[in-house]
């Protein structure tokens, strides 16, 4: 790709109807935009894609996605183990070369108000895009999710999207989008369904209760096992080896300890650590198609829209 090339993550509250993703996937397909990698997890309830291009077209490709799911999903009727707060839940955009996350900024906010526009679907303005201070983290955002911000956005005006409202939209709720650096989102299960275990642990590991710096956790049951799921928002401050470490020695407390490990997304070839112990522990690890920079090398074929 020559020119500025920005990375776009948006994630969509469903995970268990194939259909409705391809759809979703397939109106991102827009002139200079390449498709790097899509998956969903019906545990989760939620689906994550990736995209790269020219700003200007990564941006109409996640607009045009955000249209699809909010048409496709009615938030009333789902549920998951994963926090939302929209059928478009998030969308940020990432700096990948030939830009800067001051740029993607300005992407975000241009990519929200046509969302608003388009649509009708409010929106809040996260991490490095947010347009006040409480709101660069995700999880204020989201506090209560879909159902309890419904309400609150009537209730406090401390709460309303920074676009639209005050009202979320009927089904769609409304949509978070940002700009960030790269993150490492990651999965480890272990060999028990105890979700207590896993949240105890989600909680001594998370950077906002005094754990390790730019980690995030939540335990969840996934697949019939105990899971932690993790955002590692600056691996080179904190590598994943370093969090891997701190899991287990965590879960030897509880007399316990990780199994497998997945990756969502893609990882970038700098947070990969070859001879450690949680890359051997990863499932479905394919260096071609999960490491960024060779995905970039070879985009996936767009899915036609059923």
């Amino acid at each position: 790709m020559s020119g500025p090339v920005v990375e776009c993550v948006p994630n969509f509250s469903e995970g268990t109807d194939a259909r409705r993703v391809k759809a979703i996937v397939a109106a991102m397909r827009v002139e200079g935009v390449h498709l790097l990698d899509w998956s969903m997890d019906a545990d989760h309830n939620r689906s994550v894609v990736t995209i790269a291009g020219e700003p200007a077209a990564v941006v109409e490709a996640a607009v045009r996605a955000a249209g699809k799911a909010v048409e496709l999903i009615d938030l009333t009727r789902q549920q998951g183990s994963h926090p939302r707060i929209g059928a478009a839940d998030v969308i940020p955009f990432v700096p990948i070369s030939g830009i800067k996350l001051e740029q993607c900024v300005l992407l975000a906010r241009q990519a929200g108000l046509e969302v608003w526009r388009r649509f009708g679907v409010p929106v809040f303005f996260y991490a490095a895009a947010a347009a006040r201070p409480d709101r660069a983290n995700l999880e204020e955002v989201r506090r209560g999710q879909f159902e309890g911000l419904r309400d609150a956005v009537r209730k406090e005006t401390s709460r309303r999207p920074d676009l639209g409202g005050p009202g979320l939209h009927p089904t769609g709720g409304a949509c978070a989008v940002g700009a960030r650096r790269f993150l490492v989102e990651y999965n480890i299960n272990f060999d028990s369904t105890d979700v207590a275990m896993v949240r105890a642990i989600a909680r001594e590991l998370r950077a906002a209760a005094g754990g390790l710096k730019g980690v995030k956790a939540m335990g969840i049951l996934a697949h019939g096992q105990a899971q932690l799921s993790l955002n590692i928002t600056d691996f080179q401050v904190t590598p994943v080896s370093q969090v891997f470490r701190k899991v287990c020695e965590l879960a030897l407390r509880h007399k316990t300890a990780p199994v497998q490990g997945e990756v969502i997304g893609l990882i970038p070839e700098a947070a990969c650590e070859r001879d450690s112990e949680w890359m051997r522990q990863l499932t479905g690890f394919d260096a071609q198609t999960k490491i960024l920079e060779r995905r970039l090398e070879s985009p996936l074929p767009w899915p036609s829209e059923e």
